[in-house]
């Protein structure tokens, strides 16, 4: 199966970085996408970022010029670099992958635990 493993959260003050990562392991054949996705307390999940096969990127408006993803495809692994962090950014990141187990296989969306990031004073 197909496991996701986040790392990087923690507590920052405003202004600061961070860099969230993400391991892909287990029974995957290729990762066509992954991204980053956040949800803070009553509120719904949203896209963070997302970074394709081919390189091209997506971005939240509201982390345009502050974040950066990235990824390295031979190690299935992607980042966020999160840097002049603001209050607003405070939220589980969850990082999420978009695969194939086999060259004949569906495409699956699969999911981290996420990992929290708080940003405060």
């Amino acid at each position: 199966q197909v496991q996701l493993v986040e790392s990087g959260g923690g507590l920052v003050q405003p202004g600061g970085s961070l860099r969230l990562s993400c391991a892909a392991s287990g029974s995957i054949f290729r990762i066509n996408a992954m991204g980053w996705y956040r949800q803070a307390p009553g509120k719904q999940r949203d896209l963070v970022a997302i970074v394709r096969s081919d390189g091209s990127t997506n971005y939240a408006d509201s982390v345009k010029g502050r974040f950066t993803i990235s990824r390295d495809n031979a190690k299935n692994t992607v980042y966020l670099q999160m840097n002049s962090l603001k209050p607003e950014d405070t939220a589980v990141y969850y990082c999420n992958a978009w695969g194939q187990r086999s060259s004949t296989s569906r495409y699956s969306d699969y999911w981290g635990q996420g990992t929290q990031v708080t940003v405060s004073s």
